[in-house]
Parts: C-alpha cells; structure tokens; sequence
C-alpha cells in the first residue's frame, strides 16, 4: 500500500519521546503532540481504501479481458472445425460398392461417437462464457462485449445449424446409397445365380438337339424320343420366362449403374444368343423325328394288332392249362357232374380257340415279309409284348394234349364218389340206428337214477339188465366204427343222410357207460344207507320226491342255492342274516366235504338221516376199546387177538398207532387215537 501523510510519523514519535521525558509537559503541547498524531493516521486510512478500490476495477478488467480472449480463440477453433468438417459431410462420393459405403457409415458413426461430443461441449463452454463474460461486464457497469465480425454467438448457432443439416443429409444419403447398392449387389447375385442355373439347364442341350441317334430306333424308341421331345419343348417354353427373368435383370442393373455392368451384358448377350439357336435346333429335331416315325408306323400297327390279341389269347392258353392240370377236391357226385359239365361246355369253344391262334399267326406272317421288303434293323422285335408266335404255338400243342387226359381224370373221381355215397349211406343207416337207442337207454338210466320206478332194490335189477343189454349192444357199435374207417380213408368229411357223426356216437356210448355205473353205484350207496341208518321206504321215496324236485336240470345234483332251498322245503330255518348264511356254509361243509360245488343225492340222503338214526361215534368206539383194555388207556396185540375177529384184530393191530404214555409196556397201542382217526377227527 502506498502511504502518503503529512507529519511524518517518526519525527512524532520523536516528539512523543522528547515529551515523556520533559518533567512535566504542559497541557497545550500535550493537545498539539495528539493532534498531529490523529492528522497523521487519519490522512493514511484514506489512502489504502483508494488503493484497494483501483485494485478491484483493474481485476475485473484483468478478468473480462481473460474471458473475450478465451470466447475469441473457443469461437475461433470451432468455426475452424465446422468449416474442415462441412467439405466431408457434403461429399456424396463413394466407390460403388456396399463395403465401401459401409466402410463410409462406419466413419460417420464413429465421427458421431469420437469427433463431435467433443465439439458439442465446447460449444457449450463457449455459450456459457459468453454469457458470463455478459454479466460480469453489466455488474461491473461495462458495455455488453461486441466479438469480432463473424464470431458472433448467432455466427456460432447458424454455422452449427449448417453443420446439423449436413449431418442429417450426409446420414439419409449413405443410407439411401447403401439401399441402392444393396439392391443392385442383390439383383447381381439374383443374375449370376438364375444365368448359372440357365446355363447348368442348357448344357449339352445343343449336342443333344443336334444328335441323330433316331435313325436307327424302332418305333416305340421313336414314340418314346418324340413323347421325350415334347417333355423338352414343354421345359423349353417354361424356361422362356426364365431368361427373360435374367434379361429385366440384367436391364435395371444398367438403369442403376451398376459398377460392373460389361460382364452383365456380356453374359446376358451369350444367354439370348444361345436361346436363339436351342429354339432352332429344337424345331429341326421335332420335324426329323416325325419323318422317322411316319417310316415305322405301318410295322408297327400290326406289332400292336398282335399284342393286343396275343396278350387275352396267351392268358386264356394259361388260365386253360393250369385249369386243365388243376387240383381239384370234390366231396359229392354233384360236384364231379359239375366238374364234367363245365368240362364238355369247355370243349365245346375249342374250334373258336383255333380260328383266334390262325389269325394271330397269320399277323406275325405279314411282319415278317414287311421286315424283309424294306429292311428294317430289328423290325422283327415286337416292342409291344414279349409274346412270340413259337411260344402261342407251343402252349396251344400243350392244351390240345391236355384235354383227353382231363376226361380220364373227371372219369375216375366219378366213380371215387360214387363209391363214398354207397360208403355214406351205409353210415347214415347204422348211425340212424344206434343212436336213437343210445339216447333211449340214457333217457331210461336217467328215469331209473331219478329214483321214480319202483324199491331200490327193482332199481338195481333194471340197471343191471340196461348193462347187460349195452354190452351185448356193443356189436353194433364196432361195425359202426368198421364203417367210420372207411369213411375217413375215403376222405368222406360229411354227411347229408344222418346227423350223427361217429365222434358224438362215440361220446354217447361212453357217456351211457358212464352213466349206468355211476347209476347202479348211487343204488347200491342208498340201499346201504337205507340199511345201516333203518329208513322205510316211504321216507327215502319222500326225500327222492323233494331232492327231485329241486333237480330242475334233472342232473342228479342240487347246486347250492337249490340245495338252500330243498332244505327250507323240509322244514330247516335258515336265516337270510349272516349267521344264517354261516350255518348254511357248515351244513355245505358236511355234504360238500371236497368243496366241489353241488350236492349229490346221496349226501343228501346221508345228511336228511344223521340226525333220526343211531349211528356210532369215536366216543363210544374208545369206550368199547377200554372196556376191552381193561380201563387201560392202551391196548396190546395179544388182547385185541383175543377179544376181535382174526382178521379185525390184525387190522387194528397194523392200523394203531404205538402208545406214548408213561408206564406202557413194550408194544402198547393207543386205541384212543385210533378211534378218533376213524371218524376224521385226527390225522393216523
């Protein structure tokens, strides 16, 4: 700071000094010495403030200066930058290819990404210290800051403006330019593969057109040529609108320019030229074949003539000699007279056949002197059929034999099947015979088994003279069988005359055996039953009534529900709740032991007369046993020998099992589980 004061202040204090040292200072030089020393700081206070202020003004000055300088050399720049900029984005010159404009949006885009962020934020710098600049200049009570001409803020804004379209005009050229170049790169690969798929059709077409391979072909070679021919005019025409595809093609690639459009012209010129002369030769060769075929068709209209009758008459020489040598298997004289018959009405067209075979030889003739008057190579083939007149010949020789051999064949299976009706009758007759009576003595057994003629003892006779008189029956059923045997080797499978076969007569003659024995068994078990349990006649004829008439399907047997029935008839209540169906499952277990799912009479019988006869038990039987054990609880060999029958004792003696107990002598037996085994209350 500079200081400017009127007293100079060491010359005060100097005073000041001078004073304090005086022994007593008046009061009057004491007010001159303050107030020269309130004149000497106040003169300074003055001086420093102006300073200060010349300091603030030449700063702010200093700095507005800083600021147009940096606003000048910022505007500077960036126009500099827009000009050098402007020239590339106004070029519309490229190489004519897609790379190339790719190559020049990928530049853009990278100017866009790299080049001009920069640039928008030093635009920005500048508009921001312009308007600094502009305020710092009105707070400071500056004019407004004039830049130089061309660098005004409004300069900047149109050159940046420019700067924009040309962007946005330099963006939508490359794309359209790509669109354009990728559509021409699109129609030159859409030429060059059409033209390479024309020119893969037509080659070796021109060799081929220009071929005289006709000239020695038969006519279905010729037909086939001409039929093959057409095919090619016909893919002729197609490919017409193919090479006028390659021709518009070729004419917009010219009318965009495309870079290499001599090589397009060149090739398209080579194309329609090359059409030009395929339409040429394809005309000449329809004309050569047609001239060719005109020479072969009077030969081959009697190749065809030929076929057409060769082919139904070798197929009839065919189907006649399988026939004539056919397997046949008849089984009645009404089918060999049909044989015979169609046979004879065959016969009778065989003069017809002869007439057909001439006229077909007589074709083969007239191709064979055309052939030789104009010698035509291989006009003897016949293009139509494989058939020859040698082989007709032949096969009809072969049916002319066959026919007498096929009468003496009919012939003898006549008279085979006159002999399997004699065969046949003689059957049916027995057959009529036996098994009616077959069936009646089944009926009469059945009648006996019922129990509804007579005592059980007037029962078994009758059965047992029905066995005798099947027995001496069986004769019958032997010639039978004699009979059977002649028909199987005749190979005889049915019979009109009878319905029995010899397999159901068997069957029924088994099932009468059967029948009788198993009869004559259940009798003999009632009369037993009858015996042992002291039943009157009467109530056995009563029991037979009811079981009889629950039989309904007349079997001899009561299924269970039927069984359930009989017995509710008789008296016994079962209930329909579950303990009654428990009682009726033990009842069943009684007189079903073998669960086999019906009743027979006789366990019927036995289980309607338990509970009314005295019958034994095990207990009683052990009882007996003790007493002859002298109330031992085992028994010896000697003592049942002494008390039993001999052959009873010996029966007891090999059937007890030895006595387990404690005090037993060797040899001891055990009655007790003897007995109990008995009656199937434990196992022996």
């Amino acid at each position: 700071m500079i200081h400017r004061m009127r007293t100079n202040p060491v010359s005060l204090a100097c005073r000041l000094s001078d004073l304090q040292n005086t022994a007593m200072p008046d009061e009057r030089a004491v007010m001159t010495y303050v107030s020269s020393y309130y004149h000497c700081f106040s003169g300074a206070q003055k001086a420093e403030t102006a300073a200060n202020r010349i300091c603030k003004v030449l700063k702010v000055n200093q700095e507005n200066e800083r600021l147009m300088e940096e606003y000048e050399r910022l505007a500077s720049d960036l126009l500099d930058w827009i000009r050098r900029t402007m020239p590339w984005l106004n070029s519309r010159q490229t190489d004519n290819s897609l790379a190339g404009c790719q190559k020049k949006l990928e530049d853009y885009r990278t100017y866009r990404r790299k080049h001009k962020p920069p640039r928008v934020e030093q635009k920005a710098k500048l508009e921001t210290n312009f308007n600094t600049l502009q305020t710092k200049l009105r707070l400071s009570n500056r004019p407004a800051y004039m830049p130089t001409e061309g660098k005004m803020v409004s300069d900047i804004a149109g050159a940046w403006k420019g700067l924009e379209i040309a962007e946005k005009a330099f963006e939508e050229w490359l794309l359209s330019e790509m669109m354009r170049l990728e559509r021409l790169d699109y129609l030159a690969q859409k030429f060059k593969h059409k033209a390479d798929i024309h020119e893969d059709w037509t080659r070796g077409k021109e060799e081929m057109l220009q071929s005289q391979d006709f000239r020695q072909c038969k006519l279905n070679d010729i037909k086939a040529l001409k039929k093959k021919h057409e095919a090619f005019e016909s893919d002729l025409a197609a490919h017409q609108d193919r090479v006028e595809q390659i021709a518009a093609i070729a004419q917009e690639l010219n009318t965009l320019e495309y870079h290499d459009v001599a090589s397009v012209n060149a090739r398209c010129q080579r194309i329609c030229s090359q059409w030009d002369r395929l339409g040429a030769l394809t005309q000449r060769r329809r004309l050569a074949l047609d001239d060719a075929e005109r020479v072969l068709e009077q030969i081959d209209l009697l190749h065809l003539e030929f076929a057409k009758r060769a082919a139904p008459f070798n197929n009839w020489l065919d189907g006649t000699r399988e026939d004539l040598v056919d397997m046949f298997i008849v089984h009645t004289i009404e089918e060999i007279s049909g044989l015979m018959d169609a046979h004879a009405r065959f016969k009778a067209t065989l003069g017809e056949a002869d007439k057909e075979y001439q006229a077909i030889v007589n074709l083969v003739h007239q191709v064979e002197s055309i052939v030789k008057q104009h010698q035509i190579p291989g006009g003897l083939e016949n293009p139509y059929t494989t058939l020859t007149a040698h082989e007709l010949n032949r096969k009809w020789s072969d049916v002319r034999q066959l026919v007498p051999q096929r009468d003496g064949t009919l012939a003898a299976e006549l008279r085979k099947q006159q002999n399997n009706e004699t065969l046949r009758r003689q059957f049916a007759e027995k057959a009529n015979a036996v098994g009616p009576w077959i069936e009646r003595q089944m009926d009469a057994v059945t009648a006996i088994g019922m129990g509804l003629q007579g005592s059980l003892e007037d029962q078994l006779r009758r059965l047992k003279e029905y066995e005798a008189g099947v027995y001496a029956y069986k004769p019958h059923i032997e010639e039978l069988e004699r009979i059977h045997q002649a028909v199987q080797e005749g190979m005889i499978f049915e019979n009109r005359y009878s319905q029995y076969t010899m397999e159901t007569l068997r069957v029924g003659w088994e099932q009468l055996l059967t029948s009788i024995n198993r009869t004559i068994n259940e009798v003999e078990n009632q009369i037993l039953t009858r015996d042992s349990k002291g039943i009157t006649q009467e109530q056995l004829t009563e029991f037979r009534a009811s079981f009889n008439h629950f039989d309904k399907n007349r079997t001899g047997r009561l299924a269970p529900e039927e069984y359930k029935s009989c017995l509710v008839s008789l008296g016994y209540s079962i209930g329909k709740d579950r303990q009654g169906e428990l009682d009726f499952q033990r009842i069943l277990a009684v007189v079903d032991p073998n669960n086999t799912g019906y009743v027979s009479f006789d366990a019927f019988l036995d289980f309607m007369t338990r509970e009314s006869t005295d019958t034994d038990t095990a207990e009683q039987v052990i009882d007996s046993f003790r007493i002859l054990a002298g109330d031992k609880p085992y028994i010896t060999a000697d003592e049942l020998r002494r008390e039993l029958p001999p052959d009873q004792a010996e029966y007891c003696v090999a059937r007890m099992p030895p006595y387990r107990g404690p005090g037993a002598p060797a040899g001891a037996l055990d009655y007790m589980a003897f007995s109990t085994a008995l009656y199937g209350e434990t196992d022996l």
